[in-house]
């Protein structure tokens, strides 16, 4: 199989690259030799900047902030917890996925994954907290946006 890279994967190419629960979001490209460090596998900083990649388009796609116009909602990452679970390498082409698990009134709940040859290599759980655009209080999500995740990515309304 012939990875597509910068566009979103859909469900059948997710599952033809060995990802077993398919992510509403997904997006391939392939490991560079400036990702990586003295011990020729993918530095761990990259990760996150995988991330953090795919989130921004995540959040972009729900219309639930955009970069540049200030009227958007902040958007911070309130905590987060990464697992590094296989080393990547030079020319290695892999998936970052993403998907919202749940939400509250003011915070979602993103899971994030990597897989490289059918392989789970890392993951990044995080919670995000929309903020006015001014950053002095908690905005809510819209209840549209709540439902589209709920449809999309199978998320969860937490009270």
């Amino acid at each position: 199989m012939s990875l597509r890279y910068h566009t979103n994967l859909p469900q059948a190419e997710q599952t033809a690259a060995g990802i077993a629960h398919p992510a509403p979001l997904a997006y391939g490209d392939r490991v560079h030799h400036d990702e990586l460090d003295t011990l020729a596998h993918v530095n761990n900083v990259r990760y996150f900047v995988w991330f953090e990649r795919l989130r921004i388009r995540f959040m972009e796609a729900h219309n639930i902030g955009t970069i540049g116009d200030p009227t958007s909602p902040r958007i911070v990452i309130r905590g987060g917890e990464a697992r590094y679970l296989k080393e990547m390498l030079r020319d290695e082409d892999y998936i970052v996925t993403t998907r919202c698990t749940g939400f509250r009134n003011t915070s979602l709940t993103l899971e994030q994954q990597i897989w490289a040859h059918g392989t789970l290599r890392a993951t990044f759980t995080c919670i995000m907290v929309l903020l006015t655009s001014d950053g002095s209080a908690r905005q809510p999500i819209p209840d549209h946006i709540k439902a589209e995740l709920i449809k999309t990515d199978g998320a969860i309304q937490h009270t």
